[in-house]
């Protein structure tokens, strides 16, 4: 039964507003129009009446669904991204907020007009209007994903990055036809509540904190892994480590899933002392190596290899590990037939909020239990066991490096993990043949078909172990926290107001 909040009219958010449908700081415009009609009417009459669409100045081009369409605009969003902007985290959170906004949106829509068959993410209720205007799913998803994006990549809202508002002024045009400052009454009647509760539900999560790492100072706890004017040199370049401590989007803590193994031992050099880490340390030399050493024989595949790159995506200009992913979940949507707007956005709201918890509780296991994890490299050359291994991982012009944080546990494999956690569940089985692709520069092979979903995920784990930036129980770890966090997102969030239909 749906409770009486979520039957509820919503027009203007009290909190906040209109959301800015407009340019760069200080290019936006008083709003006008039909929007301008529609607040007055409301503060007079506390409804709205106005539905004529204002006239497009060109043809809207509404080809391919719209919640891929705005994905994809994400996705390319976070090719653009370097430096602390593209911290994994900070992406995946970016991805949650657009998505289950959008599915907010696409919620109240079918409160309006269709039949509403799942709870929402944050809030829903049916909004005011005598009749369905043209093209109007279209217009709540695409413009409540807009003013998400440009709350998050606009102007002053990125460090290291350039302002992303041109290209999203860029992309919404190019589907509607209009600049995204136009009026539409469904800013006041949809987009406005949607993207303010959003922006509240976020605002103080943790994500601003900007806490300089401190180093452990001792054998076999992390330590930079690059050398002086890399972007790894000092304890201040460590990425994120209070993201442990953001406040997740479905579970209840990032701690509530944490796996056993980085609590078995209470110190360091208990650690390192141990048959297990020492068993470790031996599979990720011989098969994550750059190349053979005199101390040290490469014994890694040309397929092993090939896995190494393909789920690799670390670099700037590439889609990085949670755009893989999105741009996965398009694939096999568009591979398996899905052409409902419901349920598209239901899907990519579920892989998303399991991807950013998967962050968070991954980030927990980096840097808030007791072992901070250094990486291979410095395991191995530190460790006095060969001082001239280098990982398979490489930047675009070829120089080794590690990720700038601890290694246990993936942060890969727990992407994977969430992902295939979600695909299963939603498709009912884990037995689907996908084609997946990659876009490292350094991959020999840019599409791969699986037969199933876990198959993806867990090549996607391994594959850490293969570039050398890895140990094995990083990948294990990694993907059983994914799988338990998918598991609750799944049957916490967005969940069926009777009997889910088959997708």
């Amino acid at each position: 039964m749906r409770s009486q909040r979520d039957n509820m009219p919503v027009g203007v958010d009290g909190a906040g507003g209109l959301p800015r449908t407009a340019g760069p700081a200080g290019r936006g415009k008083a709003r006008r129009g039909v929007a301008a009609v529609a607040a007055a009417l409301l503060m007079a009459t506390g409804s709205v009446t106005v539905t004529a669409q204002p006239a497009a100045a060109a043809a809207p081009n509404y080809e391919g669904d719209p919640t891929q369409y705005w994905n994809s605009t994400l996705v390319q969003v976070f090719r653009n991204l370097k430096g602390r902007d593209a911290a994994p985290g900070r992406l995946a959170r970016a991805a949650a907020m657009m998505n289950a906004a959008i599915f907010d949106a696409e919620t109240m829509y079918h409160d309006k007009w269709k039949v509403r068959k799942y709870r929402p993410y944050l809030q829903a209720g049916s909004y005011f209007s005598f009749v369905e205007t043209p093209d109007e799913e279209e217009r709540v998803i695409g413009r409540t994903a807009y003013n998400i994006l440009l709350d998050l990549f606009g102007a002053n809202k990125l460090m290291d990055s350039p302002d992303q508002t041109d290209y999203l002024d860029q992309r919404f045009k190019a589907r509607f036809g209009t600049e995204p400052t136009a009026d539409d009454y469904l800013d006041i009647q949809v987009v406005s509540s949607v993207v303010t509760r959003m922006r509240n539900d976020r605002a103080g999560d943790g994500s601003d904190d900007s806490t300089v790492y401190v180093l452990d100072g001792q054998p076999g706890a992390w330590r930079p892994t690059g050398g002086p004017g890399s972007s790894c040199a000092s304890a201040a370049d460590a990425v994120a480590p209070r993201w442990g401590e953001v406040k997740p989007f479905a579970i209840t803590s990032g701690s509530v899933f944490r796996p056993p193994t980085p609590e078995t031992y209470s110190s360091y050099a208990e650690l390192l002392n141990s048959p297990a880490y020492q068993q470790q340390v031996a599979e990720v030399r011989r098969l994550g190596g750059a190349a053979s050493t005199a101390a040290t024989r490469n014994e890694r595949t040309t397929a092993q290899t090939a896995a190494a790159w393909f789920w690799a995506n670390d670099l700037d200009g590439t889609y990085k590990p949670p755009g893989q992913l999105i741009e996965h979940t398009r694939l096999v949507a568009k591979q398996r037939g899905i052409t409902s707007k419901y349920e598209n956005a239901r899907l990519f709201t579920l892989v998303s909020l399991a991807m950013a918890d998967a962050a968070i509780a991954e980030w927990d296991v980096k840097y808030r239990t007791p072992i901070d994890l250094w990486r291979p490299e410095s395991a191995i050359r530190d460790g006095g066991l060969d001082p001239n291994w280098r990982p398979l991982s490489a930047g675009r012009d070829g120089v080794s490096f590690s990720p700038c944080f601890p290694a246990w546990a993936s942060g890969h494999a727990a992407f994977a993990g969430a992902w295939a956690g979600v695909m299963k569940r939603f498709f009912g089985t884990d037995n689907v043949p996908v084609q997946l692709t990659s876009e490292d520069p350094h991959a020999p092979v840019r599409t791969k078909n699986f037969t199933s979903f876990s198959q993806a995920a867990k090549e996607n784990a391994d594959s850490r172990v293969y570039l050398g930036v890895h140990y094995p129980w990083d990948a294990t770890d990694g993907l059983e926290l994914g799988e338990k966090i998918a598991s609750y997102v799944y049957a916490n969030k967005l969940t069926c107001i009777s009997t889910c239909p088959n997708p």
